[in-house]
């Protein structure tokens, strides 16, 4: 990887990725002033305060919104790409990033409760079309490989290459630096005050500012000028900056290539691809996968660490710090599925996520049921709670997506991509709206849902699905048949 490359990847992951975890994770710590802020500006409002269901329900609401607006970005992103090109694209996207954090950051000024979830759906607008949609194909599909490292199914790097796995698990790392991240400025010395959840709900602007100021030092990516622009000067002088080499025609012949057999190449619709016989079983899996990875019960975790701690027995004092060593180790097992993948593969690593999450779910059921019992059990909760983190980041966070892209043709890949972005979005918003409300009615027992989930998913994964690895399309649908 040249240095503008390697640079444009990181500002991308930045601006995008790490800002999807930031979101994840930040309503997480204020939850409790939050709920405050609407109870005593509804209680301005109408004079009387709100009782705990409706609390619950207009909290749940706030933190499930984002998912929706996460839907509705995904689903437009291609309108934008077209319009505008990736890098306009993801320039407008940080835009509303800008204007969301103005929402949230003086909605308690303005006493509106409705600002704040204004925000959140903003938000996930900008993270649904950048950070699954504009955001990871820029600096990845930039520069095609020269015909010899290519497999010939439209996969941006080489069957046999190292960097194909690494560089598709790249985003999750830098979702896991996001989550973080907002773990530690969710402390009680840093912003868990409650005079600075606007603010802390707001910080989304900084990088969002940094990656709009930067992207102008970076060219276009030279595949979309060349493929969809038939800008060939531009996507020379592109690929010039991105190389770092004068010669670049063999690149641009192969780009022409790719166009002349992109133009004639019928793109499938997802109603075609839903009622295609020859790949039901890749769009079973691509749906299996996708929906597991959403109701593994993560998404409840990310969004209510504090209160399943609390439920757990953690002291009060100690929840900020004991959230912040989950987002410690949640990094580092990113990191170690990242750089495990080419050597383990992709299905080892997914099943044994989905395994470890489900009998940490089963375990946290356990030891909540035993800890009245045997006090000692608490830290068998937080423990349960790292290890369904370590597992998720470990396979089930990046694998699915980079499957995605290996199951399928050029023709049938968007459509795929639309099933499981869809999909994910609509399981994150229903894990994040009704977790409260499930962990309210069911207890201790909430947590078996996600264990049974977790379990089936593992076993899908292990009796249907192949293993990806340093193979072509055409592979891995004769394994399939």
């Amino acid at each position: 990887l040249t240095f503008p490359l390697l640079s444009v990847t990181l500002l991308v992951s930045f601006g995008s990725s790490m800002l999807y975890g930031y979101n994840l994770a930040v309503v997480n710590s204020p939850a409790e002033h939050i709920k405050a802020f609407y109870n005593a500006t509804w209680s301005q409002r109408y004079g009387h305060g709100l009782g705990p269901g409706p609390l619950t329900l207009l909290y749940a609401l706030t933190v499930s919104i984002f998912a929706l607006g996460g839907l509705v970005g995904s689903l437009l992103v291609g309108v934008l790409v077209e319009q505008y090109g990736r890098k306009g694209a993801l320039s407008r996207s940080a835009l509303l990033v800008l204007l969301a954090g103005g929402f949230m950051g003086f909605s308690r000024e303005l006493e509106s409760p409705e600002m704040v979830i204004i925000g959140r759906s903003i938000t996930g607008l900008h993270s649904g079309g950048c950070c699954l949609g504009c955001a990871q194909p820029f600096p990845h599909g930039s520069v095609p490989y020269s015909r010899s490292q290519r497999d010939g199914e439209g996969f941006i790097f080489p069957t046999g290459s190292n960097l194909r796995g690494f560089l598709g698990l790249m985003p999750t790392i830098f979702i896991c630096l996001g989550v973080f991240s907002a773990q530690v400025l969710g402390l009680p010395e840093l912003l868990g005050k409650d005079r600075f959840w606007p603010l802390f709900l707001s910080l989304v602007v900084v990088p969002a500012s940094l990656q709009l100021l930067l992207l102008h030092c970076f060219p276009e990516s030279p595949r979309y000028l060349l493929i969809e622009r038939n800008d060939v000067c531009g996507a020379t002088k592109a690929l010039h900056r991105f190389l770092g080499t004068p010669d670049v025609q063999d690149v641009i012949e192969e780009m022409k290539e790719e166009q002349r057999s992109l133009s004639s190449m019928e793109m499938v619709s997802v109603w075609q691809l839903l009622r295609d016989h020859s790949v039901r079983w890749q769009t079973l899996s691509v749906v299996v996968v996708n929906a597991g990875m959403q109701l593994s019960g993560i998404d409840a975790i990310w969004f209510y660490t504090n209160t399943i701690f609390e439920n757990a027995g953690i002291p009060a004092s100690e929840i900020p710090y004991t959230t912040m060593g989950t987002g410690a180790i949640e990094v580092i097992a990113g990191l170690i599925g990242c750089l495990t993948i080419e050597r383990v593969g992709r299905r080892p690593l997914i099943i044994i996520g989905f395994c470890a999450m489900g009998v940490c779910s089963a375990g946290i059921t356990a030891s909540l049921l035993l800890q009245a019992a045997l006090p000692w059990m608490r830290y068998i909760s937080v423990a349960c709670v790292v290890g369904i983190i370590a597992g998720f980041c470990m396979g089930p966070a990046g694998v699915p997506f980079l499957m995605t892209a290996e199951l399928f043709t050029q023709s049938h890949r968007p459509a795929a991509y639309i099933v499981g972005g869809s999909l994910n979005w609509l399981c994150n918003f229903t894990i994040g709206f009704i977790f409260p409300f499930l962990q309210m009615s069911a207890g201790a027992f909430c947590y078996l849902v996600f264990c049974g989930v977790c379990l089936l998913a593992a076993l899908y994964v292990y009796l249907i699905i192949p293993e990806t690895k340093n193979k072509t399309f055409m592979e891995i649908s004769h394994i399939f048949a």
